[in-house]
């Protein structure tokens, strides 16, 4: 595999999805490349604090709670009645059901609602893993296909772009090095150029706060485009370029 492909392989190999002879250039590959092991470095721990989050234990500070409240509670003086003292105990029975009740939908709704979060939460964690190893995959695919071809390119500030595109995946990947962050409330957004005609590809994403290594699978198919684009937009991105692009190369035929 290239250098170029190498770089890709960030992902699968911190979710421990790469075949053992991929697994094995790749470990020979972050020996000598800082920017993969920072990115494979902070994607294990992103994994690590996700799997943490699913299994955090309910708080004990909510059942402390409503024991302390129970028991600071003031009970309802008795009522008088012609029965006597058989309606004050009733009474004050039925005080103290009346709490031990709250106190015990008050714990149930409590341990509920976190057995709901812990629930949503390993749910997203495995939809982000899956969709994570979807796109390695895919990768890996397009990088690895016998038709891959590549173009590099010069970015702005000396930062390096090269696109490998396969014809028979009809997917496209962009790796940029060297790449500073985007401004504050901006985002990078590739573009396919369809004969003049610039159509979004998806919006780029550092692999950290602190990386300038990106790996990106364009959204959607090559089809005909002969060329991409990136460009600065608004947070979110845009559905037509608002800015002058960064950078415009041809896809290698």
């Amino acid at each position: 595999m290239t250098d170029a492909g190498l770089h890709t392989l960030t992902g699968a190999y911190a979710l421990h999805a790469l075949p053992d002879t991929e697994r094995r250039d790749f470990e020979r590959h972050l020996g000598d490349c800082d920017a993969c092991s920072v990115e494979v470095r902070e994607l294990s721990e992103t994994a690590t604090r996700l799997g943490l989050a699913a299994a955090a234990p309910a708080p004990r500070e909510l059942r402390e709670r409503v024991l302390r409240e129970i028991t600071t509670v003031r009970q309802e003086p008795p009522s008088v009645s012609r029965r006597g003292r058989t309606s004050d105990r009733r009474s004050g029975a039925a005080r103290w059901s009346r709490l031990a009740l709250a106190a015990c939908l008050a714990g149930a709704v409590g341990l509920g609602g976190i057995a709901v979060w812990q629930h949503q939460e390993a749910r997203e964690a495995r939809q982000q893993a899956d969709a994570t190893r979807r796109q390695a995959d895919q990768v890996a695919r397009v990088l690895a296909a016998p038709d891959a071809k590549t173009s590099s390119g010069t970015l702005e500030d000396g930062a390096q772009g090269t696109v490998v595109v396969s014809r028979s995946e009809d997917r496209a990947v962009f790796l940029a090095t060297g790449l500073a962050d985007a401004p504050s409330g901006k985002v990078y957004q590739l573009w396919f150029d369809d004969g003049g005609t610039m159509r979004s590809a998806g919006l780029m994403q550092a692999s950290g706060p602190s990386s300038t290594t990106y790996t990106t699978l364009l959204d959607g198919p090559v089809d005909g485009a002969t060329g991409m684009g990136i460009t600065v937009e608004p947070a979110g991105g845009s559905a037509r370029p608002t800015s002058d692009p960064l950078a415009l190369m041809k896809l290698p035929a």
